[in-house]
């Protein structure tokens, strides 16, 4: 069984589901595309034991909402994939309408980066998403500490990052909260915060795929960010100052 030290947690944000148009399939069938021999077939009672569902796809038709899908999970012990889906009544910006929330979680060994890449974009490309990201548990902790105040007042993130704006005090859905280790930016969320610059860029440019849709998924690190890497932490840092819209930071 993994730890949470060992999981990566993937995140995507996007506009909530209307009627039966398919997306909660899609975003389940990209991601067992994505992973192959991933079978997404279990779901879990009250009690939290597994229940098998031999037909996935009709009971995710009988039990989808506008809101998500119910939890769904391969049945190994050693590798546990979990995805979920749910709807946030809050809005990603100031005065923007309430969103739809992808979790998955994964073990950090279960795919390398190419192939969590692949998973990042057929979850974010399926759900329609705004943006979102994919980050090993640790990385992440840290990275939530951005935006989190403290009694004293306002965050004090740990390793220099810079401090974050809360999503009620952004002005636009399409600007990303926080950066991950794998960023998936739709179009709309690139041309917000002014991706790619090819003069600028070129580093990350080496790092992403341009997605059937008009996104990118960005990769900042080659290997799954870890804070503790002085590489990878001048690496964060540098792709923050790059992007001052991420947070809210360009904001006065």
């Amino acid at each position: 069984m993994t730890s949470r030290q060992d999981e990566l947690a993937i995140i995507v944000y996007a506009p909530v589901f209307q009627g039966d148009e398919g997306r909660a399939l899609a975003i389940i069938h990209g991601m067992e595309r994505a992973l192959p021999g991933l079978r997404l077939e279990w779901t879990s009672s009250e009690k939290e034991d597994l229940i098998a569902l031999p037909d996935r796809d009709a009971w995710v038709r009988a039990n989808r909402t506008s809101s998500g899908f119910l939890f769904l999970s391969n049945d190994n012990d050693e590798h546990p994939v979990t995805i979920a889906a749910w709807e946030n009544p809050s809005g990603l910006a100031a005065g923007s309408p309430p969103h739809v929330e992808v979790h998955v979680d994964l073990p950090l060994d279960t795919a390398g980066p190419d192939a969590t890449t692949d998973v990042l974009e057929a979850i974010a490309e399926g759900a329609g998403a705004l943006w979102g990201h994919a980050t090993p548990f640790k990385a992440g902790v840290e990275i939530a500490e951005q935006t989190s105040p403290i009694v004293e007042g306002p965050p004090r993130p740990p390793r220099g990052l810079p401090a974050l704006k809360l999503p009620e005090m952004l002005h636009s859905p399409e600007i990303p909260h926080r950066l991950g280790w794998l960023n998936y930016w739709s179009a709309a969320t690139a041309r917000a915060i002014g991706f790619p610059d090819q003069a600028r860029d070129a580093d990350l440019l080496s790092r992403a795929r341009y997605t059937a849709s008009g996104g990118w998924v960005v990769r900042l690190t080659n290997a799954p960010l870890d804070l503790d890497n002085p590489e990878h932490l001048a690496t964060l840092l540098r792709t923050y100052e790059r992007f001052p819209a991420i947070g809210g930071r360009s904001l006065p």
